[in-house]
């Protein structure tokens, strides 16, 4: 009886926890009245054997409603891009890099119009902004709008998960109001951690104590991301589960060594002490989403612990799951989410089937190398990378930073009022934390993390069918199958261009221009977008588009000219892709590690596609310097042109070439100073495309030269508005939009 009415839960959970994580995949929100009517109808149903239809309803319902509310929540688009004076608090932790200051800004107020709930400003150059401090503000506000590439961050949907309404840019302000409240304590103790700088990792403890990650820099989380061990260095599950380990294995093993008092019964306090080192833990960590999530599973798994253990290990996990997805339905569009349940969901698999006990030492390999294996088809279907030193990194870092750095932190954190005690503590955490960097940056270097191409749904099944068959239990039949079953995903073929044709990909990369060609057997990269600072959109966009697009090394990158929104992402392609050669129109500004080769007048075939370029010899600056690329398949043609101004314009026109293209990139991103009417007369083209960034500082492309275009009847493609841009050279067909795949999350 009592089994019936345990698995009655479990399908109730699993009714409504599918209803809720169906939000993920729909491409459009249904409207309000249907889904209020969804909700009446799973209400109804739920008294009768139909129930777990109404609970996969009121899931489905509460979720996309919720979704719809942070929809409603963003900037009206008729402020998009206004400047306005407004007030509000600031609230966690604000993110200082590069000399520039980022923080939410909360309860936004505003004489001129509403405003969303919640707001992340940037400040470039500005004054020390401290957590709970009233500001008013003179903020250039936009709405949501993020890069769509093959692959890369989507930061609409992070935005959204964030319910963040807007973005902005701050161009004055005065304070208001002095910090107050837990955040600005929050902001004390980490100005105090980083005063301390114990060997120069003051940054990662402050991440480990604080969950702020502002203090580490590029380096330190590319050496995190090559080793797969992100997670420590973010507070998650694992920090939350750390201390709540420590405090229940307290009691434990005072109980267990016979100096616990017999009135007191060892494990209801346990479990209670575990939870409220948990909670305390969480919310010295700011108590985000994330951290909620791993909170919540932990004080389940403890009440399953004290009271519900007889009804198996899967339920609380469950439980856990459909919880955190009531509270934040938003929760299935950040990885995180998928990544923790489903690390936990693996780790029930491997050992709560398993008979008899396992070292320690044995427990540890066994769970990295399932993590590795069991989170590998999660990562390729997010677009992650895939850290091949993974097992081996996090097989050091877990104990390393779980016994020698996490416990002196924190202790040392609080006893920092006590002269030199906290000091020596956060002095060893420091150096036990600076050995583990050196030693994964070591191992990073050695084993770099793998971008992966994306796999066709057929076979991504495969693979994670043939993943499953792995982990389960020696000795289950057909458990051999899983090796046959992963060979798919290793020897997919390729999907590349017929012989006489080229596949054209304008990446999305804000202000600036990178465009891929690919023929049958061969790549070429046209320019590499921008570097600003610490983000560099060769390594955080066109390198993951290029591996996303299963291309694993570049015949030529052609570097038009040396202006940084074209070059600034070069050096990180560079470095990520074989080369075969560099060619550029302003070698003598380019860094000297790219070796690059003067553009000259050259041609050259590429199964069946004919390539040449052409760079004016007279040009005076860099923009004039700018190397002209055409390409020319089965007939149908396009004409890249860099920033090409008038003048060049003019040379080119008089260097006597055919210059009538189909597709024409728009000199220098639709500048006033270039597109002329005589390019336009002698390129005559069908289709112009604009490598913009949305309210870019220049006002690209400029309405004189749109009107042109319009004129000779040449449609627009403008980056902003289509995303990355596939083009089948060819084909004369017409180009595909990645903005045209529906996501109800992103802005048209």
């Amino acid at each position: 009886m009592e089994g019936t009415r345990t698995g009655d839960l479990r399908g109730a959970l699993l009714a409504l926890a599918a209803g809720l994580v169906l939000l993920r995949f729909v491409p459009q929100l249904p409207a309000t009245s249907l889904l209020l009517a969804f909700a009446l109808l799973g209400l109804i149903l739920l008294p009768f054997r139909s129930y777990l239809i109404g609970l996969f309803l009121l899931g489905f319902s509460w979720a996309c409603l919720s979704a719809q509310w942070a929809l409603d929540d963003r900037l009206d688009p008729a402020l998009d891009g206004r400047t306005l004076w407004l007030q509000g608090r600031v609230v966690d932790l604000p993110d200082v890099r590069e000399g520039v200051v980022r923080f939410h800004l909360a309860a936004a107020q505003s004489r001129r119009a509403e405003l969303p709930r919640l707001l992340r400003l940037a400040w470039y150059d500005g004054p020390p902004v401290r957590a709970g401090e009233v500001w008013r503000l003179a903020v250039n506000l936009k709405r949501p709008h993020g890069l769509v590439n093959p692959q890369s961050f989507d930061y609409e949907a992070w935005l959204l998960a964030q319910r963040i309404g807007g973005v902005g840019t701050i161009k004055s302000g005065q304070r208001l109001q002095e910090a107050g409240g837990s955040t600005a304590w929050r902001d004390r103790l980490r100005q105090r951690l980083l005063s301390e700088d114990p060997h120069g990792r003051a940054g990662g403890l402050a991440a480990l104590v604080l969950g702020d990650g502002s203090g580490l820099s590029v380096d330190d989380w590319r050496v995190l991301q090559h080793t797969g061990t992100v997670h420590l260095m973010v507070i998650s599950g694992t920090h939350v589960t750390l201390v709540a380990g420590m405090f229940y294995g307290l009691v434990f093993w005072l109980a267990r060594l016979g100096w616990w008092p017999r009135a007191v019964p060892w494990l209801p306090v346990a479990c209670l002490l575990g939870f409220a080192s948990a909670l305390g833990y969480s919310l010295l960590a700011g108590f985000e989403v994330p951290v909620q999530r791993a909170c919540t599973m932990i004080g389940l798994v403890l009440l399953w612990r004290w009271r519900f253990r007889h009804l198996g290990v899967s339920l609380p996990l469950l439980m856990a799951m459909t919880a955190v997805l009531v509270l934040e339905p938003l929760a299935v569009l950040q990885p995180g989410f998928w990544l923790s349940f489903g690390a936990v969901a693996l780790l029930v698999l491997i050992f709560a089937a398993r008979l008899g006990r396992w070292s320690g030492w044995r427990t540890l390999v066994r769970a990295q190398w399932a993590m590795a294996l069991g989170l590998l088809p999660m990562m390729l279907a997010l677009g992650l990378p895939i850290s091949l030193s993974s097992p081996l990194a996090n097989l050091i870092a877990v104990p390393w930073v779980g016994f020698a750095v996490l416990p002196s932190t924190l202790l040392g954190t609080l006893l920092l009022p006590v002269p030199w005690l906290g000091e020596a503590l956060l002095w060893w955490s420091g150096l036990a934390l600076d050995g583990l960097f050196r030693l994964l940056a070591a191992i990073a270097e050695g084993l770099p993390a793998w971008l992966p191409g994306a796999l066709p749904l057929w076979s991504w099944l495969l693979l994670a069918l043939g993943v499953l068959f792995i982990l389960l239990p020696s000795g289950v039949p057909l458990r051999g199958l899983g090796v046959i079953l992963l060979l798919p995903a290793l020897f997919t073929p390729v999907q590349r261009p017929a012989e006489q044709h080229a596949e054209v990909w304008m990446l999305d990369v804000g202000q600036g221009l990178s465009m891929l060609v690919l023929t049958r057997r061969h790549a070429l990269l046209y320019d590499a977008g921008a570097r600003f600072g610490d983000f560099d959109i060769g390594e955080r966009v066109v390198l993951p588009s290029l591996r996303a697009l299963d291309v694993r090394a570049l015949d030529m990158l052609l570097i038009s000219h040396a202006d940084n929104d074209h070059s600034g992402g070069a050096e990180a392609v560079a470095q990520g892709l074989p080369i075969s050669r560099v060619v550029s129109g302003d070698v003598a500004a380019l860094p000297a590690v790219l070796g690059a080769e003067p553009c000259g007048e050259q041609r050259w075939n590429w199964d069946g596609v004919q390539f040449s370029t052409w760079r004016w010899a007279a040009a005076s600056d860099s923009n004039q310097s700018s190397c002209v690329l055409m390409i020319e398949a089965a007939g149908e043609r396009m004409l890249l042109t860099g920033d090409i101004d008038t003048p060049a314009e003019r040379a080119l026109i008089d260097s006597g070439r055919d210059l009538q293209a189909h597709w024409l990139l728009a000199p220098h991103h639709g500048s006033r100073s270039s597109s002329s009417w005589a390019l336009l007369k002698a390129v005559q083209p069908r289709a112009v495309l604009y490598s913009r960034g949305k309210h870019n500082a220049y006002g690209h492309p400029h309405p004189t030269v749109v009107s042109r275009y319009e004129a000779v009847n040449a449609r627009a493609y403008d980056s902003v508005e289509t995303g990355a841009l596939r083009i089948d050279l060819g084909a004369f067909g017409e180009p595909f939009a990645l903005r045209e795949i529906p996501r109800f999350w992103r802005e048209k």
